[in-house]
């Protein structure tokens, strides 16, 4: 979806803002799609807990901008159907 490797989302340091953008969004939809921690995200990105609220903060000032806003929400829905399809014996009612 966005062509920037894992590697260059977790370098250390700072980045190309392509790079940085994406690894915002990925900051982003762990924390609000995948519910986890600001700590845990950042550990895992190798950032500061502080880092990744920036990084939340920014993509929301983003998303007033209707083509970020469908870059993320489909993001966001990649993300969740991945999680649903690692979620063995969970079934949606509905």
């Amino acid at each position: 979806l966005f062509n920037v490797s894992g590697r260059d989302i977790r370098a250390p340091g700072r980045t190309a803002l392509r790079i940085a953008r994406v690894r915002q969004i990925a900051m982003y939809v762990a924390h609000v799609t995948l519910q986890l921690s600001m700590t845990d995200i950042g550990r895992a990105f190798g950032r500061d807990r502080t880092t990744v609220q920036h990084a939340c903060h920014i993509v929301e000032d983003l998303r007033d901008d209707d083509e970020f806003d469908r870059l993320v929400t489909v993001t966001e829905r990649v993300a969740a159907a991945s999680l649903r399809a690692r979620a063995p014996g969970q079934r949606h009612e509905g």
